[in-house]
């Protein structure tokens, strides 16, 4: 008789030590996922993937180049900037229109994620079946991780093609480039989705010893008295 209301007691304990904890990651999840919608979404609006790159007879000069995914821009040493955005979408590279969808993709898969994860998080109640809630954190870390993808994919292919550009001779020096603010802003915000999915994949097990077999251990203490009596 003690031993089982001790082991029913330390299942409950358990229980609730796990779904603190596991809120607390989820939080954790919840921030570095919106950093990382922050980080995407800076990605796409920012034209700062390739800046221009002063060697050669490029060192002095009264203005630099920018070029993002939707337009370039040309930077005045006195402060002013005109951009404008490119005429066609078939005159764009390979790699600058796979770039647009999957940033774009990444940053909506991006907000369902988190929606979902909220939804199912141990911390709301929008869904009240504990069952289900690991389910449904397991699929938002899908979806983060997935989402963290698409963001590190395009801007690791600018970079190579950066790198390329500028180690390769035939280039002439005025058109060569270097890396921009944004594709290390896109890894920062792809390794930050990687690690919310990572860990909200770590915490998203089905859960042991829930309700169901405390309930089990309190009929079987109360069925002992009655075979006392006999």
């Amino acid at each position: 008789m003690p031993f089982i209301y001790f082991f029913s007691f330390n299942s409950i304990s358990l229980t609730h030590s796990f779904r603190m904890g596991s809120s607390g990651v989820q939080i954790v999840c919840v921030a570095l996922g919106i950093i990382g919608l922050i980080a995407t979404v800076v990605t796409i609006a920012v034209p700062r993937w390739k800046v221009s790159a002063f060697i050669g007879q490029n060192i002095i000069t009264a203005q630099v180049q920018e070029e993002g995914l939707w337009m370039e821009c040309v930077v005045q040493s006195t402060g002013q900037q005109q951009c404008k955005a490119y005429d066609s979408l078939l005159i764009l590279g390979s790699d600058l229109q796979a770039a647009r969808a999957m940033t774009i993709i990444s940053s909506m898969l991006t907000v369902l994620s988190l929606l979902i994860l909220c939804a199912g998080a141990d911390f709301t109640t929008c869904i009240e079946n504990e069952d289900v809630k690991p389910k449904v954190s397991l699929v938002s870390a899908i979806g983060l991780i997935i989402a963290g993808l698409l963001l590190i994919i395009p801007v690791s292919w600018a970079a190579n093609n950066v790198i390329r550009d500028f180690n390769n001779p035939l280039v002439a020096q005025s058109n060569k480039r270097e890396l921009g603010a944004c594709i290390f802003v896109g890894w920062g915000g792809g390794v930050l989705l990687l690690l919310a999915g990572g860990l909200l994949c770590c915490f998203s097990r089905p859960r042991s010893g829930g309700s169901s077999g405390t309930a089990k251990y309190y009929s079987n203490s109360a069925s002992a008295p009655s075979k006392n009596y006999v």
